[in-house]
């Protein structure tokens, strides 16, 4: 007997949690029940809508391998508590629900003498609540398990050997099995120091990272993926619905189940809380958390070396010839299944054109029989019957066979396989991948594998990717410094000035105005400078000076199509009190500011990122930067 609880916090609540026995029944004919104690009912937001119903318990047997969860697939049937009888997608009403304190029975019967052969059935408190059920044609003459798929709810599990609910006539239950009739599945050895493994990949973006995790987990099923992309898989297959098309990456795709409770991540701490406390092998899957030295510090923290061998495995440069097959396997795959949805839908339309031209046939024979028969009772008879055309006979319509569906020379020399979504988001890519490295023994790994290249190798070539990437991403975290804070105010009140001095040349009055004030200010210049020269007894310097002072005193001309602009010494006056952009126009104002603006950009870039890697961006990075520095488009 056993006593199966769920975790129902945050978003665990909607998340099925499922056991399968590691006893399999493979003839004759056995049952065991289950009864559910307590029915939780944990915490929701006003309003929200939650898949229903909120407590559930499935219980039915499965193939060994497969799915853990009942309903998921072909390998497994089951009755529900709502009295539903499912298989892969089937789902039909067959027996009776049954609920708290009920004591519900599956019985397998596989006894090849019996006229119920091949059939499981449900009983509620010892009385059959559906016919028996026939099971699907691949699962016969296999061993099946029993399994049970449940949430918010705990249940006492009787395997036997004595029923709690005897049914109307004698069955055994599975715990007392005849040897001959079960299949026991081992279990697997525990770790000679008693500490179990947790795996890090550590692998580059779009190079084949999450095709290894995969293949991976296939190859050693004893690891449990810990990963954002299980929990959403997680989800789904407990019944939450989600929108196609969500945004996101595979490392870290966007939860937009429109339920707060899993929509906030939640179940992903949860997670993290209760993992380091389970007896299991691992592998983490975080392509982003895994290159980072900082995220992976954290998580050695959580996975002690005392509970857990901790082993990163390193996956960069040319794959193992086992991977760039499978690559090619998955590749073929995707497109079979891509022209086989072609072909089908091909099929579909040519059955619907046929439909219709058979439909029209048989309208147009409807129409001329119901003529014949008007012209009959008219008595309009032609007095001789028109021989009857033979009748076009129907050309069988010949599907085109497919072509044969095979790689391409291109496709033949990919190392790695492009999925529908990018493995990191452009701005999580930007962020961090300048701080990106391979991990050492001193950051406490037991264990560092490289399992395509070797450590100097995959150094070189994280460091090649990461200098490529800089020429080309963009810099998330650069902020404006010091220098430009000081520098951008300066030359907006300078600009301010220069247009003040514009308008004020403009207007007549103002001119004159300046001018008066400007030849006041030279003459009591002259004039101090006159008088020094007199005290010091250089009458003829002073008499020189003041004829110096009339001659400049006179109007200048300035031709401006002979005027170099890199002589002049001020620009606010040339000479005769017009500043050099007395004739700008607003167009001319907009381009002297963009020019400056761009080159104040490109230095502050420069100072403020100071990497000697990236002194500049490329013209594509231009808007984001410009909106960083200026806070404008």
């Amino acid at each position: 007997i056993w006593l199966l609880q769920t975790l129902s916090e945050g978003g665990m609540q909607y998340l099925l949690a499922s056991v399968r026995s590691n006893t399999g029944i493979k003839s004759g004919r056995y049952m065991f029940e289950v009864r559910i104690v307590e029915n939780l009912s944990p915490e929701e937001r006003q309003g929200e809508k939650t898949p229903q119903p909120k407590q559930l318990v499935r219980v039915g047997f499965s193939l060994g391998g497969s799915s853990l969860f009942l309903a998921d697939g072909a390998d497994s049937v089951c009755f529900d508590s709502e009295g539903f009888f499912i298989h892969e997608k089937t789902k039909k009403k067959a027996g009776r629900k049954f609920s708290r304190d009920m004591t519900a029975a599956v019985l397998l019967n596989l006894d090849a003498s019996s006229p119920n052969k091949n059939t499981i059935s449900l009983f509620v408190n010892g009385a059959r609540a559906s016919p028996p059920q026939p099971l699907p044609e691949h699962l016969c003459g296999k061993a099946l398990y029993p399994t049970i798929t449940y949430k918010n709810v705990t249940i006492d599990v009787n395997l036997g050997p004595v029923a709690r609910k005897p049914l109307p006539f004698a069955c055994h239950m599975v715990a007392g099995a005849a040897a001959a009739d079960v299949e026991v599945t081992k279990a697997a050895k525990a770790p000679k120091d008693g500490k179990h493994e947790v795996v890090f990949p550590v692998g580059l973006p779009e190079q084949g990272f999450f095709d290894w995790v995969d293949d991976f987990v296939e190859k050693n099923p004893g690891y449990v993926e810990l990963s954002d992309r299980k929990i959403l898989e997680w989800a789904q297959k407990s019944g939450v619905w989600k929108p196609k098309g969500s945004a996101g990456s595979n490392d870290k795709p966007e939860s937009k189940f429109g339920i707060p409770f899993l929509d906030d991540w939640s179940v992903r701490r949860v997670l993290s809380s209760i993992s380091p406390s389970l007896p299991r092998n691992y592998v983490v899957a975080e392509l982003k958390g895994n290159l980072l030295p900082a995220e992976r510090e954290k998580s050695l923290q959580r996975y002690t070396a005392q509970d857990f061998k901790r082993k990163a495995v390193v996956i960069m440069g040319e794959p193992s010839a086992d991977y760039k097959a499978r690559v090619k396997s998955l590749i073929l795959a995707e497109k079979k299944a891509k022209a086989d949805a072609e072909a089908k839908k091909k099929a579909q339309e040519a059955e619907r054109k046929r439909l219709l031209e058979h439909k029209r046939k048989m309208a147009e024979e409807a129409k001329k029989a119901k003529e014949a028969a008007q012209r009959k009772k008219e008595g309009k008879e032609e007095e001789e019957a028109k021989a009857e055309e033979p009748k076009a006979e129907e050309e069988d319509v010949k599907m085109e066979e497919p072509a044969p569906v095979e790689l391409t020379d291109e496709e033949k020399a990919l190392s790695y396989r492009k999925l529908a979504t990018p493995d990191l988001t452009e701005h999580a890519l930007s962020k961090h991948y300048a701080n990106f490295s391979i991990p050492t023994k001193e950051e406490g790994f037991d264990e560092i594998a490289f399992a395509w290249q070797k450590e100097a190798e995959c150094t070189a070539l994280l460091k090649n990717w990461i200098l490529s990437k800089k020429l080309t991403q963009r810099a998330e975290d650069l902020q404006p410094g010091a220098s430009f804070k000081e520098a951008w105010p300066k030359w907006q009140k300078t600009v301010q000035e220069w247009r003040r001095r514009q308008t004020e040349y403009k207007d007549p009055a103002k001119r004159k105005a300046a001018a008066e004030k400007k030849k006041k200010e030279a003459l009591a210049k002259i004039e101090e400078e006159k008088k020094k020269l007199i005290e010091a007894g250089d009458e003829d310097a002073a008499k020189a000076l003041e004829e110096n002072a009339k001659k400049e005193a006179e109007p200048m001309e300035i031709d401006f199509d002979d005027l170099d602009v890199f002589s002049v010494e001020n620009i606010t006056d040339l000479g005769n009190g017009m500043p050099l952009f007395a004739n700008y126009a607003y167009e001319d104002w907009t381009l002297l500011n963009t020019r400056y603006e761009l080159h104040l950009l490109l230095h502050s870039f420069k100072k403020d990122l100071n990497d000697a890697d990236r002194p500049s961006f490329g013209e594509k990075h231009l808007g984001y930067y410009y909106s960083k520095y200026f806070k404008k488009n």
